[in-house]
């Protein structure tokens, strides 16, 4: 097996997959001006994907470039058969590992039994998660996103469940499923996590099955303390993304881009954006990137304001040239 966890450091620093967020043309600029250790697509439906017709429809959101590897294809499926035929989908296509969606609180993927409320059927999970090693051929590495729980903590059973599985890492998020993100993340959950690999797992550093803490990251900084603090082997950040591309970025300082130099990457971001979706994923994506791009400097609301009304690059490139020249 090609085992990219095995070849990275300690700690090392992941990108969340957020739908609808981190599509090709995001991560192509992520992978530009802050790389993290490793991306992850947006997840995907294994059960459209085995399908012709839906898999015309997926692929876009399994699009990626050499620049993001090592990059990790994200599935969600509550059938075993699915998963398994999808699986070898994605070994084609040659992503360097495959992830197991057993977080998501959307009501749409639980309605399918997949996402967090397989955290409601432990013997479930673990199919899939055989399936998808067939899948794959052993061939990549598969892992697995999940909570602490559904309505409580059960992280040792449902985790000790997983981990018997043996997937290469595990990304825990601090929080059950009833809690969404409405409370903080408990990151002393994820100590437990790690302790509950090492109990599991003894000494034996061969096949090391990896811990990913997350949930409530600020920044690298906030990320290095926490993976210090919990023993985490990575880290993964999400939301602090938004509007900044440097984030993985240990030299370039978000607090040290110029606002010039933030609109322009924008407007990088907006074309690359129409360059590789335009026609086959809404402009209105993008609109939730201007929010945060402009934001904290004089004039910002203004910008926004004009930013929303926006409906291609083009325009978005004069309104930010006209700002600039204020």
């Amino acid at each position: 097996m090609k085992n990219f966890w095995n070849t990275l450091p300690k700690p090392f620093f992941v990108l969340a997959p957020l739908a609808d967020v981190t599509d090709v043309a995001f991560r192509g600029i992520i992978a530009k001006y802050g790389k993290p250790d490793v991306m992850w697509t947006e997840f995907v439906s294994a059960d459209g994907l085995v399908s012709k017709e839906g898999r015309e429809h997926l692929m876009i959101d399994l699009a990626y470039t050499e620049s993001e590897r090592p990059i990790v294809a994200q599935l969600f499926t509550s059938k075993p058969e699915n998963m398994r035929k999808a699986a070898k989908i994605i070994l084609e296509l040659g992503f360097d590992g495959l992830d197991i969606n057993m977080g998501c609180p959307d009501r749409t993927i639980e309605k399918q039994g997949a996402g967090a409320a397989l955290i409601k059927s432990e013997k479930l999970a673990r199919e899939i998660i055989r399936a998808a090693k067939e899948g794959v051929e052993d061939k990549i590495p598969v892992s697995v996103k999940t909570r602490v729980g559904y309505n409580q903590d059960i992280l040792e059973e449902w985790l000790g469940a997983i981990l018997e599985e043996k997937p290469a890492a595990l990304t825990v998020h601090a929080r059950t499923r009833k809690e969404m993100s409405k409370v903080p993340a408990r990151w002393e959950a994820v100590e437990r996590a790690v302790k509950l690999r090492d109990f599991l797992q003894g000494e034996s550093l061969a096949e090391r099955m990896l811990i990913i803490g997350n949930g409530d990251v600020k920044d690298l900084a906030d990320a290095e303390t926490k993976a210090r603090e919990t023993g985490a082997d990575g880290v993964m950040l999400g939301r602090a993304i938004f509007g900044n591309p440097w984030l993985f970025d240990k030299k370039a300082g978000y607090q040290n881009i110029k606002t010039k130099e933030k609109l322009e990457v924008m407007v990088e971001h907006t074309n690359l954006f129409e360059k590789l979706l335009g026609g086959k994923k809404n402009f209105s994506i993008m609109k939730k990137h201007y929010k945060a791009y402009a934001n904290g400097f004089n004039g910002a609301k203004e910008l926004r304001t004009k930013l929303m009304e926006a409906g291609n690059a083009d325009e978005v490139e004069d309104i930010v040239n006209m700002f600039l020249k204020l």
